[in-house]
């Protein structure tokens, strides 16, 4: 049996089984269904359609799944990391590694590797590794994780509040209309496939903000800097396609290309902004534009690669 609990961080509100699928990225919705035993909030009984408030408690008990053993084991795998403390740990994820345990991918994990690490340390890891936000698998970059409950929380709320500033990097085909802009809309499931995104009318599915700026462009194609203000699914891949510039190398919202037939999603997450435990300001962490960038930068002859900086 799992057990989940927490308090309602400022600025979330949401059904509970929506709180915790998709604001804590504890489990899917799909698994918290199949999985639900009970729930309380505030010390009560509670459905999983209950609305959630800031500052309310809540706690939720859920049936193991079949298969925990790879994802609970620690992993020795190396790491690049571009900052440590006895309190946070912060990752250059490289793409292709995915974040946390899931059918098909039990093993390998940024999860499994952290377990990995903490346990060599002699460290006893916070629930789900510390990790406090998600990168998509082929997704390179930045991503922190708390070594204790009490650090995990406090970057966990940052994220919540929207009061992190995330910065990414990508290598689009063609270039958005205009040099800079600004997509708020609303991003849901599409209806026709439940692996994919779409822009949505108001109200259906979750409020979603991306900002760009076209730092480049060289034969057809366009390196753009990419504020993510919202952190939704698939945000800024569906946005780039939106756009009418779909990321370089995306497998689900991308294009044939001729060119660069074997590139992988050109999307890597540059910069996060956050502030760590005991600190009054934020701290900026950056990660090297990868290899693979550079190699089409310079086949575009893009070099050096150009900054990022949005």
């Amino acid at each position: 049996m799992a057990r989940l609990e927490g308090t309602v961080g400022p600025g979330g509100s949401a059904r509970l089984d929506r709180y915790v699928a998709d604001e804590l990225g504890a489990v899917s919705r799909s698994q918290f269904k199949a999985r639900f035993m009970s729930a309380s909030v505030n010390g009560r009984d509670a459905k999983p359609s209950r609305p959630l408030k800031e500052g309310e408690a809540f706690v939720v008990l859920l049936r193991d799944e079949e298969d925990r053993s790879s994802a609970s084991s620690p992993e020795h795998i190396p790491l690049s990391v571009l900052y440590e403390d006895g309190s946070v740990i912060v990752i250059d994820k490289p793409a292709g590694m995915v974040v946390h345990p899931a059918h098909g991918n039990w093993s390998g994990t940024l999860a499994n590797a952290l377990l990995g690490r903490f346990e060599a340390s002699g460290l006893a890891a916070p629930a789900r590794a510390g990790i406090v936000h998600r990168l998509d698998k082929d997704t390179s970059g930045v991503i922190v994780a708390g070594k204790t409950a009490a650090a995990q929380e406090l970057l966990a709320a940052q994220f919540r509040a929207r009061t992190t500033v995330k910065t990414y990097a990508a290598i689009v085909r063609r270039r958005p209309k205009s040099d800079s802009g600004r997509l708020e809309g609303w991003l849901a499931r599409d209806p026709k496939d439940r692996k994919r995104f779409a822009p949505s009318e108001e109200g259906i599915g979750k409020r979603a903000i991306s900002e760009w700026r076209v730092v480049a462009e060289a034969g057809g194609y366009a390196v753009l800097a990419l504020g993510l203000r919202t952190g939704r699914t698939h945000q800024l891949r569906v946005h780039c396609k939106a756009l009418g510039c779909p990321i370089l190398g995306d497998p689900i919202y991308g294009e044939p290309d001729r060119r660069f037939p074997e590139a992988t999603l050109m999307l890597h997450a540059l910069e996060l902004r956050i502030r760590l435990p005991g600190a009054d300001e934020p701290s900026v962490f950056r990660a090297p534009i990868p290899e693979r960038f550079r190699l089409v930068g310079a086949s575009l002859g893009l070099e050096p690669f150009p900054d990022c900086t949005l």
